[in-house]
């Protein structure tokens, strides 16, 4: 400015001055917005600064895109389903049409020339197979049979030997694994554990076929002109010609059977025979071979002559089935650990973030019950107990396990039980009615709060509630289910050390540890809370430093902040006065965050759980095989050492 005072004062009211001095303010007011704006949007690109102004223009944001294409990517999916169950229908009858006359002579022609070859062959008509044999069909795949398999021995001798070869290969190999193993058993003092094992998988047959299909149909295939993908009417011409041949043939049965009959009949009046009677005895003869199957012992049913829509009425009256708030299994937020993998490279065992507690009860939980094809196939998942501390959200995650699957919430906690169903015949009632009304109407979830007061080792005294009433009952209960029972019981604690571990352990064959949220997902946590609630993130919004400071606090504490400072007044505030972090603080300060020392309390109970002892257990030969052969050699030495001194003695 005092340049351009001065230069001003040289030459006063000169315009070429005046324009000059003007352009010199606008051009450096100019660069420094453009300096200012580019600084931004480095911070909004490299995530330091939330962008404000994808939340003003919310349907022009990328996120707002990329949602909507996945919705018009939904519809155009129906759509295109709909088309192909039309086309299955569609195809399969112009196939019956213009190619079933063709199928149905060729069929016969074939079946007459097999009665003719027959005949000359044993010097009487064959007997026709039955349906349970699979009718003509049988007779096709027995010539095929016998033509495949001079090919087959000719053709497939190659193939078959590299096979003998892999599988003898394959044996051989683990034969000398059993032997070296064996040794090595021997020479370490027999330990029988070898750590961690994979459970084998029963879906890998099904991808397996899957990967052929995709082999055999789809690698090859060149889908450049079928950019909507749209089905392909060949395709379905190859799969319905077989279902309309399969329909053809049982027609031509029929037909067929009935003419066999007559070229009998008119063979037997030839040859002056009386015929049938020893087919027809065979055939009695085998009717009678059928055995009747053992029944198996059925459960008593308490409640034969009431409808399911009466039971299901009882227990809403009394209170066992109840409502729940939807909830998305999406909204349980929490950020992935990236930490994780660097602690553990230091020998130090992370706690699991909300991302690894959403992810777990997803496939305990979600996925296996979701389908009724995958909890038979998957590995059983009878029970699963979620323990963490208070606000946590461990019922939020009994409430998004209903919401996904859409099943029946039954409470069996022991404060919603208390006073119903009274004594020992009152509560294998209600275990039934449970049971029953959730077999009938899959899946259901069965809730139990305050888990560890079933298995609790002491009762307090002014407790009424009965906690251990269902001490006995429970496990049982679970034990009797099978894999076509879509029920799972979920029980929640915030006290699990109260409990007998191993009764408690025995009961919930699953245990899931929320621990109290990282930085990542306090971050988390706070930015998407604001924004749901009707506030705006602005720079002068440090949630880095918030998030920071609220070490300790979980879910439900950071929720009741948020609720407590985005008032409606305040809401309305928000275009002239942005949020600060400073207003977060006063909320926070008045709960109490969860201390390390109710941390360290979890912590040491889990390790006490069978997953928990072999963490520890894998850990300490961990240890010892990083420790290298001396602490081996030296225990032998000591060993030595002790049987020469008893020698010498």
């Amino acid at each position: 400015s005092s340049g351009i005072n001065a230069e001003w004062s040289l030459r006063p009211g000169d315009p070429d001055v005046a324009s000059t001095i003007i352009q010199k303010v606008w051009k450096g007011y100019s660069q420094r917005n453009k300096t200012l704006k580019l600084r931004e949007e480095e911070l909004i690109f490299i995530g330091m600064q939330p962008n404000t102004d994808a939340q003003v223009h919310h349907k022009d944001s990328p996120v707002s895109k990329v949602n909507k294409r996945e919705e018009e990517r939904v519809l155009i999916q129906a759509q295109h389903e709909r088309e192909y169950q039309d086309a299955l229908v569609n195809i399969k009858e112009k196939i019956r049409e213009a190619e079933g006359p063709d199928i149905k002579e060729n069929m016969q022609d074939q079946i007459r020339q097999w009665f003719i070859e027959t005949r000359d062959a044993t010097g009487k008509f064959p007997d026709y197979p039955s349906d349970d044999e699979g009718g003509s069909g049988a007779i096709f795949k027995t010539k095929n049979g016998e033509g495949g398999e001079e090919g087959g021995e000719e053709g497939g001798k190659k193939k078959g030997k590299k096979g003998k070869k892999k599988k003898g290969e394959k044996k051989e190999k683990k034969k000398k694994g059993k032997k070296k193993g064996g040794k090595d058993k021997g020479a370490g003092g027999g330990e029988d554990d070898d750590g961690f094992k994979m459970v084998p998988s029963m879906f890998i047959p099904g991808i397996e076929e899957a990967s052929m299909t995709y082999e055999e149909i789809w690698k090859q295939r060149d889908e450049t002109e079928n950019f909507q993908q749209k089905y392909d009417a060949e395709l379905i011409k190859e799969l319905k010609r077989g279902e309309v041949e399969s329909e053809i043939r049982v027609q031509v049965d029929d037909l067929m059977r009935q003419e066999l009959k007559n070229l009998k009949a008119a063979l037997q009046k030839d040859m002056g025979k009386k015929g049938g009677k020893g087919s027809a005895k065979k055939k009695g003869g085998k009717k009678k071979d059928k055995k009747g199957g053992k029944k198996g012992k059925k459960e008593k049913d308490l409640t034969p002559d009431r409808t399911i829509e009466s039971l299901y009425e009882e227990l809403v009256k009394e209170g066992i089935l109840v409502q729940f708030p939807k909830v998305k299994i999406s909204d349980y937020l929490g950020e992935y650990s990236y930490l994780g993998t660097t602690l553990r490279q230091a020998n130090i065992e992370p706690m699991p973030s909300l991302s690894d507690v959403r992810r777990v009860v997803t496939e305990y939980g979600i996925l296996p019950m979701g389908s009724q094809t995958v909890h038979e196939t998957a590995p059983h998942v009878k029970s699963i107990m979620i323990a963490g501390p208070h606000g946590t959200g461990k019922r939020m995650l009994v409430n998004a396990l209903c919401s996904e699957l859409g099943a029946n919430l039954m409470d069996l906690s022991a404060e919603n039980i208390c006073g119903k169903y009274p004594g020992k015949a009152g509560l294998t009632m209600l275990l039934h009615l449970v049971m029953k009304v959730g077999k009938l109407l899959q899946p259901t979830v069965v809730y139990i709060g305050n888990a560890e007061k079933t298995f609790v080792k002491k009762v307090a005294k002014n407790d009424v509630t009965d906690p251990k009433r269902l001490k006995k009952e429970l496990p049982k209960i679970i034990k009797k289910m099978t894999p076509e029972d879509r029920i799972v019981f979920v029980g929640t604690s915030l006290t699990p050390w109260d409990a007998d571990v191993k009764s408690l352990c025995q009961c919930y064959q699953k245990i899931v540890l929320i621990p109290r949220p990282d930085y990542a997902s306090r971050y988390l946590l706070f930015k998407e809370l604001i924004t749901r609630h009707g506030g705006r993130l602005a720079p002068t919004l440090d949630l880095s430093s918030l998030a920071k400071i609220s070490d300790g606090y979980t879910p439900g504490h950071v929720l009741t902040a948020v609720k407590h400072v985005l008032t409606e007044r305040r809401i309305q505030q928000l275009q002239r006065k942005p949020l600060t972090a400073a207003e977060f603080v006063t909320p926070l300060a008045r709960i109490d965050p969860i201390y390390k020392e109710e941390e360290e309390q979890f912590k040491k109970w889990y390790s006490k759980t069978p997953l928990g002892k072999k963490r520890a257990r894998l850990k300490a030969e961990e240890e010892e095989g990083d420790g290298g052969g001396k602490g081996k050699s030296a225990k032998g030495g000591k060993k030595k050492g002790k049987g020469k001194k008893k020698g010498k003695k």
